[in-house]
């Protein structure tokens, strides 16, 4: 989403890539309880839409709008509209901060590592609030890098969590965001906050070696060279990353946890 932040990722093909395996029951398990035919969902940060292409189905007649400020993205989301034959989903390029439906709008507003790579998060909960109807929910889950684990525990990625974490703040984010979103919601002026976390694991052959892939390849053109630009790392720090990366994935007992924060927020 747009602001003063600078989006760390970055729309590259192994960020696309990897933002496409997300679904709505990896993604967002806290929020499907709440789903009900016939709802109005605004998907803020839709990506390729696969998450929204889930929740379409899940509130089908309902009406669902997919937001992103990047084109890059939309195009993504618009292939996998296609491709899945989901109907009944309006893509829109716009900004978090700047909701430009009616107060009270939707019944589900949901953003999925969005709130991360904004510089003001609580502007864009206050945002999404006003669109909320009374009783509606906003659900929000990030990533909390500083929390992610892995063994075996090769330097290069030890360097690569450093790194990442420090450019991703000079960026204007907070990459810690999944720890914050509750005091954040609460600041926005909710008063009835949920809040949990959950995980992304991968250990079989199959997700290391992907998992692997897409973090060597962000380190090399999507977060690295903002890194190098912003004097946080050397060209030869982000082959040494990339490396270790590929290294892990090739490791039988390799094993990362990805550790998310997610709250649900009720609008009154």
């Amino acid at each position: 989403m747009t602001g003063a932040a600078r989006y760390t990722h970055g729309h590259m093909a192994a960020v696309l890539a990897s933002h496409a395996s997300r679904t709505a029951q990896n993604s967002a398990a806290h929020l499907l309880p709440h789903l009900q035919p016939g709802q109005r969902v605004l998907d803020v940060g839709c990506g390729p839409a696969t998450i929204t292409a889930d929740l379409a189905e899940l509130v089908a007649p309902g009406e669902v709008i997919g937001l992103d400020n990047a084109e890059e993205a939309l195009d993504a989301a618009r292939a996998t509209l296609r491709d899945r034959g989901v109907d009944g989903v309006q893509l829109v390029r716009g900004d978090v901060y700047e909701l430009l439906w009616p107060d009270e709008y939707f019944d589900v507003v949901h953003a999925h590592q969005v709130l991360q790579h904004l510089p003001d998060p609580v502007a864009a909960l206050k945002e999404m609030l006003w669109v909320t109807r009374p009783g509606g929910i906003v659900a929000v889950r990030d990533a909390i890098y500083s929390a992610m684990t892995w063994y075996p525990q090769y330097e290069g990625m030890r360097a690569w969590q450093e790194i990442y974490i420090a450019t991703a703040r000079a960026n204007g984010g907070e990459p810690d965001a999944g720890s914050h979103l509750k005091a954040w919601c609460r600041e926005a002026g909710f008063d009835e906050v949920t809040a949990s976390a959950s995980t992304w694991c991968y250990s079989t052959d199959e997700e290391r070696s992907w998992w692997a892939e897409t973090w060597a390849q962000r380190c090399l053109t999507s977060f690295g060279p903002r890194a190098v630009e912003l004097g946080l790392a050397s060209h030869t720090d982000l082959e040494c990353m990339a490396a270790d990366w590929r290294r892990w994935g090739e490791d039988r007992d390799g094993w990362f946890a990805v550790v998310h924060g997610e709250v649900l927020a009720r609008a009154e």
